[in-house]
């Protein structure tokens, strides 16, 4: 049986370069630089970047991947646009999934251990040296709080949700901190990890209740 041949119209490129051109892009997305709708220009990247077009392409596929970027047939890219329903549907699956977790997993039988890479990642919200930075460590505590149950399948349905939610997520952490001139982000995340630290499921899934799509909502409501 003859070996299988490999497409070419795929090169393989260094990873570090495609990384950085997507770490680019994506930072670029998250800070609001480039806006939902706003066509991606190719060439322009390259420019901006000084890379050739194959990086940047290959960024582009891997930002499309995360919900990030949408590609138009014979129309090239633009950044993602979700509506604000699924936006909040999304959020609103983000909270089913945490409640569930919390509701499997706790009372904890250590919670000193069990609770590291929350507090781990909420240390790295809050000393982030940039809002990339910021921005994975804020998925990374969501993340982490669905890993208390130790299931799978639950991280495995979280993770494509968190990376579609990237965007709205960022904005609203950037919103708060315009408005409030604080991290009122971080602090309203420092309530999660001290109803967690209670070990008593009912204090945590209260905590979120008013976590995410509802805050989500009142940015909305404040800025129309």
């Amino acid at each position: 049986m003859a070996a299988p041949t490999e497409d070419p119209s795929r090169v393989a490129l260094p990873a570090t370069l495609v990384e950085v051109a997507s770490q680019r892009v994506r930072a670029a997305i998250l800070s609001g630089e480039l806006v939902p709708g706003q066509k991606i220009i190719e060439e322009q990247l390259c420019a901006d970047f000084g890379f050739s077009r194959a990086p940047v392409r290959e960024a582009l596929r891997v930002l499309t991947q995360q919900g990030l970027v949408e590609h138009l047939p014979r129309r090239g890219s633009r950044v993602a646009e979700w509506s604000p329903a699924d936006i909040l549907q999304l959020f609103e699956l983000r909270h089913v999934l945490e409640r569930h977790a919390v509701e499997s997993a706790l009372p904890l039988p250590d919670p000193g251990q069990a609770l590291e890479p929350v507090r781990t990642a909420l240390e790295r919200m809050d000393t982030a040296e940039d809002a990339l930075g910021r921005d994975d460590a804020h998925r990374a505590f969501h993340a982490a709080v669905v890993g208390l149950a130790e299931n799978r399948q639950l991280d495995v349905t979280l993770e494509p949700i968190l990376l579609k939610l990237q965007l709205p997520m960022a904005k609203n952490l950037r919103e708060e901190a315009r408005r409030h001139a604080s991290v009122d982000g971080i602090e309203r995340h420092k309530a999660i990890l001290a109803a967690l630290e209670t070990n008593d499921p009912a204090v945590v899934v209260e905590a979120l209740r008013g976590h995410g799509h509802l805050d989500y909502l009142d940015l909305q409501v404040d800025e129309n």
